[in-house]
């Protein structure tokens, strides 16, 4: 079950010439893939790109009338290794994932179909997943392109111009013989807007017309001599074939301005920040209209020298806009203006902020930085200045509204999430066993590393968790813990993992987390799903694959049943076998679950059904006001309020509407040993004649023992 459903959606994936696409950034992607011909896509998922896998998905009928298969693929390096198709044959592919932690385990793959070179358009659609809202390592793509000469471009944030860019990604791919990284950020990927549709367009060959002859060619296999060819062949013929590309079909743009003295340089996926900054400052404005000449690179890499020579030539400066270090783009241009004896200084990073997104705000100060240096001439420079000085006013005085620091707010686990006892359980066992080095993992498990539980020290990457313990284990005083969910286990585990583990005897534990789905990236299905993207019954268990590399101690665990969990670690520590142990942890991920209990919950409310809605509390009277339950859980729905007892200070733990009844809080508390204040009770929809008998037994019950208590 996805996160997300585009079933309507994809309906507009059938409109044809001339009609009017409204949508989304992910979806007009899809639909300029299907505008382009394709014969194959594939891809893995993770922000902010999931939902063009699941898109893919839904959009099955779709691809199947044009004869366009889709996979799913179990990693990106899979997705990557798709390309091949496009060596020998005249296929249009894509592929997509995030980056640049998918772009990581891509590389190889994509070095070596970058030096082969393809004969039909091959085009990566990466999410780039850089800034604030990122949840990855901080770097770029552009490196990945530059070392192994893929072309790079970076559309601005506009449905015209990301449908453009796919179609001229093809175009270019097969013009040049090189694949094509298309780069689009979340705000690209989720951007609303129009754009004129062309008719789909089915390719030549398809999965209902195969290729009927094959192609042999040892100079496009990776092996000496060919290997050496291709690199001569990528600077002799590629680049120069990709720079008249892109030069004749000026994918790149000039807006111009009110002045001739200087000019900005920006990557075009931040094209509309600059264009918001500069509106600020009075220099432009809502509808792109600027008074400084701005070039803007919709392909970041290459560069081309002669319109980059164009637009400085006659300028006395130039403002550079990139996002992040090293500032490859700066550096370039730089070199690209000396070499044409051209002297328009060039500012960038003296101006722009060296790391981090670049929102509007952060590009305005290095603007205003810029027009204060230059004063370029042709602009009304006192207006300007006035105008920037009641904008920073306005902004000083916005952000003073505040009296107070916000505290801080750690991602964490979701209401009801099953990993929340696992983590309690793994708490509770150190008080019984001490601490020991946790090796963490990609996914939400790392969400334990901070607080309530602080547990996990590192990780590096999907997967990789069980195979960081490798130089730990063997060098501390006591077993060390590896924490891995589903997803990552047949991402990278198997294999990396737990295969290196038992072929190399480790003796560890590992918590294997099974919630049923690739969850952190938007509940796609997994292999232990039990069935595939197209919803076909797949018998692939994580139990059937540890044993088949060899893995002897397996036990699995109801993630609720803290007692029960907290017992299977013990063993697991404690156990004289040595050898690798793996305890499974299995329960559905909650919001999965509740997508589905509040459909089927909704459905029997509206014909009148009888409905059971378990909820927690805690009575108030009993409650200390310690909240070490808090300590021991961080629920979201545990919370606080103030004490009905006028002589307690301290406020009392209470349980909001949010609750979805899981049970964690209070078995916490009491496999803890910390107070009996939690109660179960039930909410009862629709309750027929048992129900309301049964509780009028109840209520008759209690008022008559509360009258015994007040009478004494």
């Amino acid at each position: 079950m996805a996160e997300r459903s585009f079933t309507k959606e994809v309906k507009e994936l059938r409109l044809g010439e001339g009609e009017t696409f409204r949508g989304e950034g992910i979806l007009a992607i899809t639909k300029a893939l299907l505008q382009c011909g394709v014969s194959y896509i594939g891809g893995y998922q993770g922000a902010p790109i999931s939902h063009l896998v699941d898109v893919m998905n839904d959009a099955k009928e779709i691809r199947d009338d044009y004869g366009v298969h889709f996979e799913s693929c179990a990693s990106e390096a899979g997705a990557a290794a798709m390309l091949c198709a496009s060596i020998h044959y005249p296929m249009r592919g894509a592929v997509t994932w995030k980056s640049t932690v998918g772009t990581n385990v891509a590389s190889d793959a994509l070095a070596n179909v970058a030096s082969s070179g393809v004969t039909g358009g091959a085009l990566v659609i990466i999410g780039e997943d850089y800034g604030e809202g990122s949840s990855i390592m901080q770097e770029r793509s552009h490196a990945f392109a530059m070392k192994s000469q893929i072309w790079l471009l970076d559309p601005r944030p506009n449905l015209p111009s990301i449908v453009d860019a796919v179609e001229s990604g093809f175009e270019l791919s097969e013009a040049s013989n090189t694949p094509v990284m298309l780069m689009v950020r979340i705000r690209a990927c989720h951007v609303y807007g129009s754009f004129v549709a062309k008719d789909n367009v089915k390719a030549e060959i398809n999965t209902q017309n195969g290729i009927q002859e094959a192609i042999y060619d040892t100079q496009r296999i990776v092996l000496p001599p060919a290997s050496y060819l291709q690199e001569q062949d990528k600077l002799d013929n590629r680049w120069p074939a990709a720079v008249k590309y892109v030069t004749e079909n000026k994918l790149n743009e000039v807006f111009d301005g009110d002045t001739d003295d200087v000019g900005i340089i920006v990557q075009g996926g931040i094209y509309n920040n600059l264009i918001r900054a500069l509106e600020l400052g009075g220099l432009a404005d809502a509808f792109g209209n600027t008074k400084i000449p701005i070039y803007c690179m919709n392909v970041a890499y290459p560069m081309i020298p002669d319109e980059i020579t164009a637009f400085c030539a006659g300028k006395s400066a130039v403002l550079m806009v990139e996002e992040g270090q090293p500032n490859y783009i700066e550096q370039a241009l730089n070199t690209v203006l000396r070499q044409a004896d051209i002297n328009t200084k060039i500012h960038g990073k003296d101006m722009v902020a060296p790391a981090g997104e670049l929102k509007s705000d952060l590009i305005l100060k290095a603007v205003e930085r810029f027009v204060e240096t230059t004063q370029p001439a042709g602009l009304d420079m006192p207006h300007v200045s006035k105008t920037l000085t009641t904008h920073n006013d306005a902004v000083g005085a916005s952000r003073g509204v505040l009296s107070f620091q916000v505290p801080g707010r750690p991602p964490g686990f979701c209401t009801g999430c099953p990993e929340r006892p696992l983590f309690a359980a793994i708490k509770i066992l150190e008080k019984e066993l001490g601490p020991t080095h946790v090796c963490g993992d990609i996914g939400c498990n790392l969400f334990g590393a901070l607080p309530p539980f602080q547990i996990g020290q590192h990780t590096m990457g999907y997967g990789l968790g069980l195979a960081s313990s490798s130089g730990i284990t063997p060098n501390f005083g006591k077993r060390v813990l590896t924490i891995m969910g589903d997803g990552g286990f047949w991402h990278n585990g198997l294999s990396t993992g737990f295969a290196n583990a038992v072929f190399n005897k480790d003796d560890g534990v590992v918590c294997l987390v099974d919630n049923s789905y690739s969850a952190a990236t938007g509940h796609q299905v997994v292999p232990s799903t039990g069935r595939n993207p197209r919803g076909e019954k797949v018998d692939m268990t994580i139990e059937a694959a540890l044993r088949g590399v060899g893995v002897k101690w397996i036990r699995v665990v109801n993630n609720y049943d803290i007692d029960d969990m907290v017992g299977v670690l013990r063993d697991a520590f404690t156990t004289e076998k040595k050898g690798l142990k793996v305890v499974i942890a299995r329960a559905e991920c909650q919001l999965a679950l509740q997508r589905r209990v509040k459909q089927e919950t909704a459905k029997t409310l509206a014909r009148g059904g009888r409905h059971v809605r378990t909820r927690f509390g805690v009575d108030d009277d009993v409650c200390t006001g310690d909240h070490a339950c808090m300590r021991l859980s961080g629920c979201p729905s545990l919370t606080l309020k103030d004490s009905p007892d006028p002589l307690m200070v301290d406020p009392v733990a209470h349980i909001d509407n949010s609750c979805v009844g899981c049970g964690n809080c209070g078995s916490v508390v009491h496999e803890a040993g910390l107070c009996p204040s939690f109660f179960k009770a039930e909410v009862i929809s629709n309750p027929n004649w048992f129900d309301r008998t049964v509780n009028k037994v109840r209520a008759g019950v209690i008022s008559k023992l509360q009258g015994r208590r007040t009478a004494a």
